[in-house]
């Protein structure tokens, strides 16, 4: 598991690859994530936006930006716990994800929270050893 603390708020990143979502033979390659967001902090926020910077295993990087997470906008009060499970696919059997959540307290000040770097995996990518 993956984490980072952004201003008392935890995030937490699962990825899996699902083989039977992927086809090597074709150059798809397909992974879950889910997601867990701890409000650890003493004042309400709400998930405003998303963004995501992909990398894959030739390093072609794809930026995505938008509202909420799998079209909520969560609001976490202090203590409370937000999971969802999306879902990325690549042209190669390895790569990384990393990004940002824009956030926004309940008194209208704005922020972003990290989601940490992540790795994407299967059994396809190529391991040398040196």
């Amino acid at each position: 598991m993956y984490r980072a603390v952004t201003r008392d708020i935890e995030v937490t990143v699962k990825p899996r690859f699902l083989a039977e979502r992927s086809s090597p033979q074709s150059g798809q390659y397909f992974w879950a994530y889910t997601i867990g967001i701890t409000n650890r902090g003493r004042q309400a926020v709400q998930l405003k936006t998303r963004y995501w910077h992909i990398t894959d295993a030739t390093g072609r990087v794809q930026e995505v930006r938008g509202a909420g997470v799998v079209g909520e906008e969560p609001l976490l009060q202090p203590g409370d716990f937000y999971e969802y499970t999306s879902g990325v696919p690549l042209p190669t059997p390895s790569g990384f994800m990393a990004g940002s959540y824009g956030m926004i307290t309940v008194t209208g000040e704005k922020f972003d929270i990290e989601i940490p770097a992540f790795s994407l995996d299967s059994s396809h990518a190529e391991r040398t050893i040196n």
